[in-house]
């Protein structure tokens, strides 16, 4: 697929666990700007590893190694240091976290703090308003501020870790299955907002949900035993799919 002018993207990568243990087989994909692109495929393909090497979340563990590139912006994020890497690559996971010793308003600014960025009290404020208002959740809490994030809601929560991870204003959003452990009403709630953001915001989402990813995504991608099999337009996939394995996921008969 030709992408006229991509923001991220992956050659060749490779991420492997041990030596004999290779998670991600030389995926090349390029990511749309300001665009939602889906990541499919069935349990242990691959694919939140995918997502997770483009946070730099696996040089948290030492054995793991990645190979290729992942660039953004031109720049080989391999290259860069994890805490810049981070600031430009956001990212939430498939359960809301909020920290659990922070309260709301404590949870936006966590960014900044752990970076050891300091802010004015002016500046901390328009951050915590823009950055909540941004995922539809100031007028909800901003009377409580100073509680703690676990006090709200599952759906609020997981708001509330978009709205931390976009405080940074990061250039790309990555989400592994945000919605997997919310109901019905906060998963719409939530696909809404995710909707909205790529205006701002170029969203690449795990998600093993194929309704969510026909509903959301522009793009799609569908891994399977670490190899990306298919990358294309959503609806083209769903409809009119180019390889055999990508239509037997599709269509139920691939777990």
């Amino acid at each position: 697929m030709t992408i006229i002018n991509p923001i991220l993207e992956f050659k060749e990568v490779t991420v492997n666990y041990t030596s004999s243990v290779q998670a991600v087989k030389g995926v090349t994909a390029a990511i749309e700007r300001n665009s939602i692109t889906a990541i499919m495929g069935p349990s242990g393909c691959g694919k939140s590893t995918l997502l997770r090497a483009a946070n730099l979340m696996h040089n948290l563990y030492p054995n793991i190694r990645i190979g290729g590139e992942i660039l953004l912006e031109g720049r080989n994020i391999l290259d860069m240091e994890s805490i810049e890497v981070r600031r430009k690559i956001g990212m939430v996971f498939q359960r809301p976290a909020p920290f659990p010793t922070m309260s709301i308003n404590e949870n936006v600014l966590a960014g900044y703090t752990l970076n050891g960025i300091h802010l004015s009290r002016a500046q901390k404020a328009d951050i915590v308003e823009k950055s909540l208002r941004s995922v539809s959740l100031w007028d909800e809490v901003k009377d409580v501020l100073t509680k703690k994030g676990t006090f709200l809601s599952g759906g609020q929560q997981q708001r509330l870790c978009i709205a931390r991870a976009l405080a940074l204003q990061p250039e790309v959003l990555l989400m592994d299955e945000p919605t997997s452990a919310l109901d019905p009403i906060a998963t719409k709630h939530i696909e809404q907002l995710i909707t909205q953001l790529k205006d701002d915001v170029t969203i690449l989402i795990v998600t093993h949900n194929m309704g969510q990813a026909r509903r959301i995504a522009a793009k799609s991608m569908f891994m399977y035993l670490g190899d990306l099999i298919e990358y294309d337009d959503t609806k083209k996939m769903f409809t009119d799919p180019a390889n055999e394995l990508t239509s037997a996921f599709l269509n139920g008969k691939m777990g």
